[in-house]
């Protein structure tokens, strides 16, 4: 099948996003993603093509800074506060419009749209050529904290337009069953499937250390993810505690780290080696947001992968999954002292976890999730072979 994905992400940086074309791909499919300001250098995995449509706004021209990040007088905060979800809808409507233009020349067989801002484009280009829908909802969008002021009016406006787009889909995929239950009761689908955001099987499992000597947490820097928890609990823990990643600045420019060290964004297998020398894992979420208590992290598959065990936030889905498959400890959200004692835990039972992560590698890693996917797409092939036979 000729696959045409719609993604409103650079896609350089969407790893499902490329996790999914890949493996479709070499499944026999051809794909085609339509991203959002594509990096010009960006070369995209074998087999698949990318085009770019720009990310303009009524209020900021291609190519302009955002003012995320950067330390703004009271009144141009308060401005950008009150017009950021006009911005936001401008621009991803702009974005949506240009990716309808760019797939009126292309061939496709099915669309798949990842996330709401490429629903309403992916199903009137689905309608217009009489092809599948695949909704792609990477996280629970109705969940979604906001930033911006309250926009009670736009968020029933796009529940109920996900509802009804989304309910045309052949199939809705997404990342977790606490998300695809939740999408089942808000929407009453009942044509979900999950496809996790699971990383694929190192061939060669890293050495661990015989003990932890660190804990790393290789994820965003920025508010709601326990990081003040963290940096609290550092104080007493006696293992080095690393914090890398991309950074809100102005969030972390008012953030006391405590004994813990903070690099910046690594690259994966820069972050990988910094997480197998330490041996053990921070996957942290606050438990302020429904999606953070649907989440299951990418942080935490990219641990499992490497075979190693994590220290984690006990919230929704990401506290069951840590417990089904004993793939380490669990503190109290916004508790230092609980994240204290889960650290000691996980580095008195260190051995017996490391031997849990080696029994659950194969269900959590890529080729279970690659399998669902395929199986979807095999549910399109022959609806559409019937069809065409009908």
């Amino acid at each position: 099948m000729k696959v045409l994905m719609l993604v409103a992400t650079s896609v350089a940086t969407d790893t499902r996003v490329l996790r999914e074309a890949t493996t479709l791909v070499d499944y026999g499919h051809t794909v085609h993603i339509i991203g959002r300001s594509v990096p010009e250098d960006f070369e995209p995995p074998a087999g698949v093509t990318v085009s770019s449509v720009g990310t303009s706004s009524v209020f900021r021209s291609e190519g302009r800074p955002s003012l995320a990040g950067r330390k703004l007088p009271a009144p141009v905060r308060l401005a950008r506060w009150a017009l950021l979800p006009q911005h936001r809808r401008s621009a991803f409507g702009r974005w949506a419009a240009g990716a309808v233009e760019d797939a009126e020349g292309r061939e496709f067989d099915v669309v798949h749209a990842h996330d709401f801002t490429a629903l309403a484009a992916g199903e009137e280009l689905a309608r217009s050529r009489d092809v599948p829908l695949i909704y792609d909802s990477h996280e629970l969008w109705t969940g979604l904290p906001r930033e911006h002021r309250p926009t009670p009016l736009a968020d029933r406006r796009e529940k109920r337009e996900e509802a009804e787009l989304g309910g045309r889909a052949a199939a809705v995929l997404t990342v977790g069953q606490g998300v695809a239950d939740a999408l089942r009761d808000v929407h009453g689908w009942n044509h979900v499937h999950v496809v996790r955001n699971t990383f694929p099987l190192v061939e060669e499992r890293p050495a661990l250390p015989e003990r932890p000597r660190g804990l790393v947490y290789a994820g965003r820097l920025a508010a709601y993810r326990e990081l003040e928890t963290i940096a609290a609990a550092s104080r007493q823990i006696d293992l080095p505690i690393t914090l890398c990643g991309p950074a809100d600045q102005t969030w972390l420019s008012s953030f006391d780290p405590g004994r813990a060290e903070v690099l910046g964004a690594l690259p994966l297998d820069e972050a990988s080696a910094l997480m197998v020398e330490a041996g053990l894992c921070l996957v942290t979420h606050s438990d302020r947001w429904v999606n953070h208590r649907l989440a299951l992290p990418n942080k935490l598959f990219h641990a499992v992968s490497l075979g190693l065990p994590v220290v984690a936030t006990d919230v929704g889905e990401l506290g069951k999954t840590v417990r089904e498959y004993g793939l380490g400890t669990l503190y109290t959200p916004g508790d230092p002292q609980s994240l204290v004692a889960a650290v000691r835990r996980a580095v008195e039972g260190f051995p017996e976890l490391k031997c849990n992560l080696d029994a659950a590698r194969a269900a959590l890693s890529w080729p279970a999730d690659a399998a669902r996917l395929r199986a979807v797409y095999v549910g399109l092939s022959a609806r559409t072979d019937a069809r065409g036979e009908g």
